[in-house]
């Protein structure tokens, strides 16, 4: 059928907003602070070929290679072959899946015997097992950092709901109550999917909705092209690394070659280092995540929805048994800071193409911050995601104090980690002076934290990064700050390396600071008027205000 415009255009409309609605059916469901707080999570509409359709504006790392993490399933399990109540789940970071403590659940939308689509959700877990408490630092291989459910079909009348797929996950965690809770919250997401969904199907007919399903792909996918298009052709190449594995000193080097090519884009990753021992390597789902959301953000309009269409145009390769796509069993559980550095290497290649358009290296790091204690009432967990400054760009200063752009996290409120957690408390929770980068824009300033420690035998576990190499500045711009951590215990202080476990007894101050951004463009450019302002909101140190 031919579908009219203004149809088209009602039903994709509904499909974003449907997604959306699944996005906050989640956050307000969840038991976990970090799903219920920081938003660690993210949820999306399905055509029956498992191509994202639309989705809800939380994560981008998560969704971007969706179709990645549901076509083991439905190769194993045909979606012809699924029944209602039935769902596909899956966490294997090398089966398409991400990271362990990752997991999507996709569930089929019928209307009457017809399938049309999936609702499809995932959510950080705050604990899925493993070989210690939240991130496991020194987990050898995949195998140590949690249960993993490879590509697999339940029903959840018969398997989950108090049912033996249910009890096997919640016999295997340390907090079953948030990590089942979390699951629910999944599938209550799931249903407000597939109920609008169907909602759409009865007023428009199930061939209107698929039709405009396939209409929405089509039309972000032409939108793609026609901003790549825009870009001079040729082959530029950009590098990052990381500090370190956290085990050698030895920086690890991340290099892109990206590919213009009328209204196409390749990215390949070869030259990138080989992959290490530790858990810093990144499954090839959450690579294709990196490049393709830089790619996205340089080159396209920010009004353009996310879904599988905005792949169409983009082709992304990396060396296999390389850090950005691992053999198994590798660990996997860091893996967003080699997919940031993924993500910068693309950022400096485009700098070269559409230096207007690029911002400059931003602390771009998941400093993952976690404190367990084993107490009379059982396991207590403390997770957090926290970013720092964003880099300058053309067109101004980065931002303060935010999670940065592949990970996206909120803030946990102080109020929130109280009530949760009586092991610690915050102290202290402040800006870094001095820490963006000074230019013509400057960049953005990152965090300073300060837990006091309440018990003892707390376990502190972080990994980080740019705590020696910070971010470059562009077009003359100074460097960002570097991040820093460390344990202040009586009159002594213990510096402590961005990949680290440690542990922490009653009294010690844990004190974590992250990196700022970079600047963009010459420092002589920026106005007095500018400046002064910087010394009035105390974003400088006495170095460059004296400067």
């Amino acid at each position: 059928m031919a579908l009219d415009q203004v149809d088209q255009a009602i039903i994709s409309q509904a499909l974003i907003a449907a997604a959306k609605e699944m996005g906050i059916k989640l956050v307000r469901s969840a038991y976990s602070p970090i799903v219920r707080e920081a938003n660690d999570c993210s949820a999306a509409l399905l055509d029956v070929g498992g191509n994202v359709v639309s989705q809800a504006e939380l994560i981008p790392m998560q969704l971007g290679p969706i179709g990645t993490t549901f076509r083991p399933c439905a190769e194993l399990y045909p979606p012809e072959t699924l029944e209602p109540g039935d769902f596909y789940i899956n966490n294997d970071p090398y089966h398409g899946g991400q990271h362990v403590p990752d997991i999507f659940i996709f569930t089929p939308i019928f209307f009457g015997a017809r399938l049309v689509g999936f609702s499809a959700t995932v959510a950080h877990h705050l604990d899925l097992g493993g070989g210690a408490p939240g991130l496991n630092m020194a987990a050898g291989d995949v195998h140590q950092e949690g249960l993993i459910f490879p590509p697999s079909r339940y029903n959840v009348n018969r398997d989950w709901n108090g049912g033996p797929f249910e009890r096997l996950v919640r016999a295997n965690v340390r907090v079953p109550e948030k990590t089942i809770g979390d699951c629910n919250a999944q599938f209550a997401a799931n249903a407000v999917g597939a109920r609008r969904v169907i909602e759409l199907c009865e007023k428009f007919g199930a061939d209107a909705v698929t039709e405009a399903m396939a209409g929405l792909l089509d039309y972000v996918e032409q939108r793609m092209r026609a901003g790549i298009a825009a870009a001079p052709d040729g082959v530029y190449v950009g590098q990052d690394q990381l500090d370190s594995d956290g085990e050698n000193d030895e920086p690890l080097v991340v290099r892109a070659r990206v590919e213009i090519a009328g209204d196409t884009v390749t990215v390949d990753y070869e030259g990138t280092c080989d992959q290490v021992r530790t858990n810093v390597n990144c499954p090839f789902a959450s690579t294709i995540a990196a490049g393709l959301s830089c790619i996205k953000s340089v080159l396209t309009s920010p009004d353009i929805p996310f879904n599988e269409g905005a792949k169409r145009p983009i082709s992304v390769t990396a060396p296999y048994g390389s850090l950005l796509n691992p053999r198994p069993p590798a660990p996997v559980r860091a893996r967003m800071l080699s997919a940031y550095r993924a993500y910068n290497a693309v950022m400096k290649a485009l700098a070269d193409a559409v230096p207007e358009q690029v911002m400059a290296a931003g602390f771009d790091t998941t400093h993952a911050t976690c404190m367990s204690h084993l107490g009379e009432a059982g396991y207590g967990i403390y997770l957090e995601i926290f970013g720092g400054g964003y880099g300058a760009s053309a067109v101004g200063d980065g931002c303060d104090a935010v999670d940065s752009p592949l990970s996206n996290c909120s803030n946990i409120p102080i109020e929130a980690i109280d009530m949760e957690h009586e092991f610690f408390r915050v102290a202290e929770y402040a800006l870094v002076a001095g820490s963006g980068g000074k230019g013509e824009n400057c960049g953005g300033l990152g965090i300073r934290r300060v837990y006091e420690v309440l018990a003892d035998d707390v376990e502190y576990q972080s990994y980080s990064d740019r705590f020696t190499i910070p971010p470059e500045g562009l077009f003359g711009g100074d460097d960002g700050g570097a991040a820093f951590a460390c344990v202040l215990r009586g009159n002594e202080k213990i510096d402590l390396g961005s990949k680290t476990s440690f542990r922490l007894a009653k009294g010690d101050r844990l004190v974590m600071s992250t990196g700022g951004g970079a600047g963009y463009g010459d420092l002589a450019r920026r106005s007095p008027e500018r400046i002064a302002q910087d010394r009035e909101d105390g974003a400088l140190d006495s170095g460059q205000a004296a400067r």
